[in-house]
């Protein structure tokens, strides 16, 4: 990765410094880094991103914990979010989720969405923290109203659980619309459970069919397996055509590592 000098930092317009950012990776991430290594803080918390994913970079958890520090440090809502991460997940750091759920607390005070989320579920589970429901549902309440998604479907599963309200499966249902059309998996898969129950079958077979565009590969077996024991042969079928989906998959990778391996044998 090529350094890039504080003169060219100075000089480079807001304009040309997004423009930076929307290209290729490694000249974004030089850039980032540079400005991260001058100070700028908003700049330490995306480079911290980007060495967590390998933008532009290669990937360093080490590092990004790093990054996310020195920004969380200097009241970054979202490094403190990330900070948080780390320390849920063992990123770069050893795992601790007292620490994690101190993080979460200092961006969700601070007004970020993801904090909000974050710290709920942790209040809502129990998970470095004494487990407090109604507190975590006006969290989720909070970051619902900022429209995110997930909190949406989680305010949802108090509804239709019973937690600290009511249950009332209409609105849990409406919840986990809003969540889906937010765009969030579980919220789709959610939902799709709910039309399913009034008969609403064709309507949750196109939620449900969304649900593998961005869902984890964890979640997307839990659903195949939902699927397979459904009594309704539609949702069946539809297993049998992510089945079938995933083995062709697997079988388009294999010729193209025996491709692969032909060409190196050749050289």
């Amino acid at each position: 990765m090529s350094e890039v000098s504080l003169k060219a930092l100075a000089n480079v317009s807001r304009d040309e410094f997004a423009a930076i950012l929307a290209g290729p990776p490694e000249r974004a991430a030089a850039w980032v880094a540079a400005a991260a290594r001058n100070g700028i803080v908003d700049a330490q918390a995306v480079y911290g991103q980007y060495l967590l994913d390998g933008h532009g970079v290669e990937g360093n958890l080490d590092e990004a914990f790093v990054w996310f520090r020195h920004a969380a440090r200097r009241d970054h809502p979202m490094a403190m979010n990330m900070l948080g991460r780390c320390y849920e997940h063992g990123w770069g750091t050893a795992a601790c989720a007292p620490v994690a759920v101190y993080w979460y607390r200092l961006a969700a005070r601070a007004g970020l969405d993801w904090g909000m989320y974050n710290y709920a579920s942790a209040l809502a589970l129990g998970n470095g923290i004494e487990c407090d429901r109604e507190q975590a549902l006006g969290w989720f309440r909070r970051a619902a109203e900022l429209g995110h998604a997930k909190s949406w479907n989680f305010v949802g599963s108090f509804y239709e659980d019973g937690w600290v309200v009511d249950a009332n499966v209409d609105i849990a249902r409406d919840y986990y619309r809003r969540a889906a059309e937010g765009g969030d998996f579980r919220g789709q898969f959610n939902y799709a459970r709910l039309l399913a129950q009034r008969g609403d079958i064709d309507e949750a077979m196109q939620w449900l069919q969304r649900v593998p565009r961005t869902a984890t590969a964890a979640f997307i077996t839990k659903m195949r397996d939902w699927l397979a024991d459904s009594p309704v042969n539609a949702f069946r079928a539809l297993e049998q055509n992510f089945a079938a989906s995933v083995n062709a998959s697997a079988s388009a990778q294999e010729r193209r590592a025996a491709i692969n391996f032909i060409r190196e044998i050749r050289r």
